[in-house]
């Protein structure tokens, strides 16, 4: 949807390739809510191409043109991928490493829904399971 560049490291301040006249930009400047699912694979340069885009389409200067974007994801997942790249560069290319980062409102989802749902009695157990596999605490 925002024509994202696949290049981002070429440019130092990249933007999205969605001109401010287009079918795409009058769609984007009409949102209001935008969610951004796995945005922790994203590069933090996509996430601030997009700032800069949506600032260009709505001519606002806010953060995201003043859209609410709601970023999802779990920063115990992959990062983003980095062509012959170190860890140092994956974690320098997360989206907590961004500008944009301390302007973000963080929530935390505290409840398993899906362990919760049906009849499964362990659904819990292995909710419980994942989460000390993601906190590196699983025996």
């Amino acid at each position: 949807m925002f024509k994202i560049p696949l290049s981002l490291d070429i440019n130092e301040t990249p933007v999205c390739a969605v001109s401010r006249n287009s079918e795409k930009a009058k769609i984007l400047a009409e949102r209001s809510l935008i969610v951004w699912d796995e945005c922790t694979m994203a590069h933090k340069k996509a996430v601030e191409a997009v700032n800069r885009t949506l600032q260009d389409i709505r001519r606002n200067d806010h953060i995201m043109g003043r859209i609410t974007v709601l970023f999802c994801g779990d920063f115990r997942q992959t990062l983003p991928v980095i062509t012959r790249g170190t860890r140092a560069d994956e974690v320098n290319a997360c989206l907590k490493c961004s500008v944009l980062w301390p302007r973000v409102q963080k929530l935390s989802l505290t409840r398993n829904m899906r362990a919760h749902l049906g009849d499964n009695p362990h659904a819990q157990e292995f909710s419980d399971a994942l989460l000390k596999i993601g906190e590196g605490s699983f025996p």
